[in-house]
């Protein structure tokens, strides 16, 4: 796979603002990837904060690990045409504040892959310290059936 920001672009419908994965760093097809996302110190995930409050919010979180695992599991060709969407999210936990200002490394892994659905684990870390974690399930439908052209 192509690693770089237009490959990602690609690969996912999100666009700016809401494309939120910077690079992908590791790539095992069809099992676990590893990504990059920096938030600025002047990033739009922050902007609803009161100020002198830079939290990263947990939504902005779970959807950063949501991209970097429909990254690994939309990269495959039998993908093409298609979108993952969420179904649920059983568990996620945000163990200390990600902050505008910080780069943080996700994983995701494939827990569990079929036709139509399946479901992704997934971890950032800030300086190799855990910082959230959780498990999310999702679908698989056709992008024309979704996305409105």
């Amino acid at each position: 796979m192509n690693h770089s920001a237009s490959a990602i672009a690609t690969t996912l419908p999100h666009r700016y603002p809401f494309l939120l994965v910077d690079r992908v760093a590791e790539f095992i097809p069809g099992q676990r990837i590893v990504a990059i996302k920096h938030f600025s110190a002047n990033d739009r995930a922050a902007a609803g904060n009161p100020p002198g409050v830079a939290a990263i919010p947990t939504g902005v979180l779970l959807e950063l690990v949501t991209q970097v695992g429909a990254v690994l599991v939309m990269e495959r060709p039998e993908m093409e045409g298609k979108i993952a969407m969420i179904l649920n999210v059983p568990s996620a936990n945000i163990i200390k504040p990600v902050e505008a200002g910080d780069t943080v490394r996700v994983e995701a892994e494939v827990v569990r892959m079929k036709t139509q659905m399946g479901e992704l684990r997934g971890s950032i870390f800030r300086e190799g310290e855990l910082v959230a974690e959780g498990q999310m399930r999702f679908g698989i439908a056709s992008a024309s059936d979704v996305i409105p052209r």
